[in-house]
C-alpha cells in the first residue's frame, strides 16, 4: 500500500456511500495506513513489547480489529459470539508471528470495511443494545464509535511504537 500526505478524508474517495459510512470507512483507512506505517519496522519482539508498561503494537493491533467485529455485531442487531467472547481474553497475547498479527489484522479491517458498507441511512436510528446490560445506542452511534474507538486505539499503536524506536538508540 502507498501512504499519501493526504488523509483519506481529502482523497474525494468513496463518493458513492453517504456521508456517515463514508466518514467511518476513511477513518479506519486512515488506521490501516497509520498501523501500516508505524509498524512496518518494528521485529516479532518489538511488535508486542511493551515498554514503560504501554500496551504492546501487536496487543492494540489485536484490539481494533476485535473491538470492531464486537461493535458491528451490535449494530447489526446481535448479541457476542461465544468466539468472540474467546477472542476478547485474549487480546492480550502475544502473537507467534509478525505474520499472523498482520493477517488478523488485515482479514479483521477489511471484514469491518465490507460489514459498514451493508448499512443503509435509513437504519442509522434503529435502537440497539451493548454488551449484557444492553446499554442504549444507536446503528449511527455504534458505526461512529467504530471510527472514533478505532482512531483511539491507533494513537496508543503510534505512541508505543515512537517510544520503542526512540530505546534504540
Amino acid at each position: 500500500m502507498t501512504v499519501t500526505s493526504v488523509e483519506p478524508w481529502l482523497r474525494g474517495t468513496l463518493t458513492e456511500v453517504d456521508a456517515v459510512r463514508r466518514a467511518v470507512l476513511h477513518a479506519l483507512e486512515l488506521a490501516r495506513e497509520d498501523v501500516e506505517r508505524w509498524s512496518a519496522d518494528l521485529s516479532d519482539a518489538e511488535l508486542e513489547a511493551e515498554p514503560l508498561g504501554l500496551p504492546s503494537v501487536g496487543r492494540q493491533m489485536r484490539h481494533i480489529v476485535r473491538s470492531l467485529d464486537r461493535l458491528l455485531s451490535y449494530a447489526e442487531g446481535r448479541q457476542l459470539s461465544v468466539e468472540q467472547l474467546e477472542a476478547l481474553k485474549t487480546e492480550a497475547n502475544a502473537s507467534i508471528l509478525r505474520q499472523a498479527l498482520s493477517a488478523e489484522f488485515e482479514s479483521g479491517l477489511a471484514s469491518a470495511l465490507a460489514r459498514i458498507r451493508a448499512f443503509r441511512s435509513e437504519s442509522y436510528g434503529e435502537s440497539r443494545g451493548v454488551g449484557r446490560k444492553m446499554l442504549p445506542t444507536t446503528v449511527a452511534g455504534l458505526l461512529v464509535h467504530c471510527a472514533d474507538h478505532t482512531q483511539r486505539h491507533v494513537g496508543q499503536l503510534v505512541t508505543t511504537a515512537k517510544v520503542i524506536v526512540a530505546m534504540r538508540s
